[in-house]
């Protein structure tokens, strides 16, 4: 231990500055002038997370992993609700694949990997349980304005940490809201979609490649579609391959992407973009409207509504599985009853809500013995 600590003194040449600025400094001569610094970054309580040898980004892509949320990503739905196999993914495998594509596009472009990899790890930290079938739940009973993308932001400000939340940086937490637009344009160009930060843009389009490849694979491996199904423009353009498409898609995003007119554009070949529509059509066409998978969904939107109704009419009981999930608590004046209905249930995972569920509803079994 002692030799360790030698050696880092003697690396570096500057005794006054911490390993983190070192780093920084490190920052400015390697990324591209696109690239997000992390020394500008900002959080609401700049005191609050300072590390000696963690970036902010480095700092706020460790608060994600440790946290509650992130942890029950395990244990939610893709696409497959509660799925028995041990290949398909979950909303957590899912997460650590848009982490690996936006930090390969990151550091092949020169930017920040960290943040890159922060905003992609913490981007579906709101997803409700059961998937889409979950979200579409709750925007009728809750509210049409529910996104799980919202939800996510409110998760790491609020949410987390009994109330106290993350505290991350804004651009780590502007990657985290702008990441989907539901059936929205692959590369967005609307002002107000876009993410400030390259990597945020990036995260974005690494979240569509990430799901376009593996819900591929699931809904092969589950024969909900067959090979023959597929586009064959898919096959022609993208690979037969999860690992030849994700090279297309990932190659082809940073040999296209370039600067104009003093901005950063990202851009895909023609073909690659076309077939990635086509791909993207195909899978809501016929995996997520399938009657196997909506059938499924709508069983699930079933007991989303039937806990929401429950936990409105017994605060109670509410406030205790608000504590078993170390949330923030029902409050009449900063977190409204139904608010707090609403956070609780997205924030459970497919098995919690239907443990809770038979609980509540089912009757249990009686015995005189």
């Amino acid at each position: 231990m002692v030799e360790k600590k030698t050696y880092i003194k003697n690396k570096f040449s500057n005794k006054n500055l911490c390993i983190r600025e070192q780093f920084q400094i490190r920052e400015k001569g390697f990324l591209s002038k696109f690239g997000t610094l992390s020394i500008n970054a900002t959080r609401k309580n700049a005191t609050k997370n300072l590390c000696n040898i963690r970036t902010p980004f480095q700092f706020d892509k460790d608060s994600i992993v440790y946290s509650n949320s992130f942890r029950r990503l395990k244990y939610k739905t893709q696409v497959f609700l509660s799925p028995l196999g041990d290949h398909y993914r979950t909303r957590l495998t899912h997460t650590l694949e848009v982490a690996e594509i936006a930090r390969n596009i990151a550091r092949a472009m020169r930017l920040n990997e960290d943040l890159a990899e922060a905003i992609a790890l913490g981007h579906d930290l709101g997803h409700t349980p059961f998937g889409h079938g979950g979200e579409t739940a709750l925007t009728e009973v809750y509210s049409s304005h529910f996104s799980h993308s919202d939800q996510s932001l409110r998760v790491v400000d609020f949410l987390e940490n009994k109330g106290e939340g993350l505290n991350l940086t804004l651009e780590v937490r502007d990657g985290i809201l702008k990441h989907s637009k539901g059936f929205g344009n692959i590369i967005p160009a609307t002002s107000g979609e876009t993410a400030i930060t390259i990597e945020g843009r990036i995260v974005r389009i690494a979240d569509i490649m990430a799901y376009l490849n593996h819900d591929l694979d699931d809904a092969l491996r589950s024969k909900v579609i067959k090979k023959a199904d597929v586009p064959d423009i898919c096959i022609q353009k993208l690979g037969k391959t999860h690992s030849q498409r994700a090279n297309i898609m990932i190659e082809q995003l940073v040999y296209n992407s370039d600067s104009k007119n003093d901005q950063f554009m990202l851009s895909m070949g023609k073909d690659t973009f076309h077939a990635m529509t086509i791909l993207r059509k195909f899978l809501y066409d016929k995996v997520y409207r399938s009657p196997l998978v909506h059938n499924e969904f709508l069983k699930a939107k079933k007991v989303i509504i039937g806990l929401y109704y429950y936990f409105l009419n017994n605060p109670d009981t509410l406030q205790k599985e608000l504590e078993k999930m170390e949330m923030a608590q029902w409050d009449s004046l900063k977190n409204p009853l139904k608010r707090s209905v609403c956070d609780m249930i997205a924030s459970m995972t497919d098995r919690y809500a239907l443990d809770l569920y038979s609980r509540l509803f089912f009757p249990s079994p009686f015995s005189l013995i």
